[in-house]
């Protein structure tokens, strides 16, 4: 049976649901501050030590972090994993941005204790992401991955937050989307040729890092959100 939305229990359910709203904005706010310029790097959750993608994460989160920047993951298992356990190895700082679900498994052993995060939310653990990461790094994934991604564009092309570089790693796994993106929404108007601007698409991790640090460079003491 539907809910009664006029229900006075509902109403006050909701009220109350604001205060938790709001803790978690106020402790992701006062604990990041402290992370400093960092990238957040997204992948699927099923991608093992022995997969190639994970392999790559963690090669790639190594060097980002040895040039300085933090390392923020949704803090799951797979690609997740990889990078924080590259930026943990070399003594960078790695964040982890978990999510309270069901299926969810704990967090990877690689995250910081001080950067450990909890979130019952999507969309408070999203503005984390989009507050704080100077970069998005997206490696093949699914559908959250997927979210992330079409989410950081959109945000970006509608001014909603400042520019920064989105680079998707993986031609052979990225190639069927941008085919897709070109042939069906651009083909109909939906979209412009000019957004293809807003990403990178390389299996270059030197490419990707030199991009970070230009991007970087260019925009000091910029705010991001």
């Amino acid at each position: 049976m539907p809910r009664d939305m006029s229900d006075t229990h509902s109403h006050e359910w909701d009220a109350w649901r604001l205060f938790r709203i709001l803790s978690e904005f106020v402790d992701g706010f006062e604990k990041m501050i402290s992370l400093g310029p960092s990238v957040a790097i997204f992948g699927g959750s099923q991608a093992l030590g022995d997969n190639p993608d994970y392999q790559q994460a963690a090669i790639l989160a190594a060097k980002i972090a040895k040039k300085g920047y933090g390392v923020i993951t949704g803090g799951g298992p797979g690609i997740m994993e990889a990078a924080n356990e590259g930026a943990q190895t070399v003594g960078g700082k790695s964040c982890g941005l978990c999510i309270d679900l069901p299926t969810e498994e704990s967090p990877n052993p690689f995250i910081d204790q001080k950067y450990l995060f909890k979130f019952r939310y999507f969309f408070v653990r999203k503005v984390m992401f989009v507050r704080y990461a100077q970069a998005f790094v997206v490696f093949p994934g699914g559908f959250g991955t997927l979210d992330e991604l079409f989410e950081a564009l959109t945000l970006i092309k509608t001014k909603k937050i400042a520019y920064f570089p989105v680079f998707m790693v993986g031609k052979a796994f990225w190639s069927g989307l941008l085919e897709w993106l070109k042939t069906s929404p651009l083909h109909r108007h939906y979209i412009e040729m000019e957004d293809f601007q807003l990403l990178t698409v390389t299996d270059d991790l030197d490419e990707v890092v030199d991009g970070i640090v230009r991007h970087c460079n260019e925009t000091l003491g910029r705010e991001n959100f």
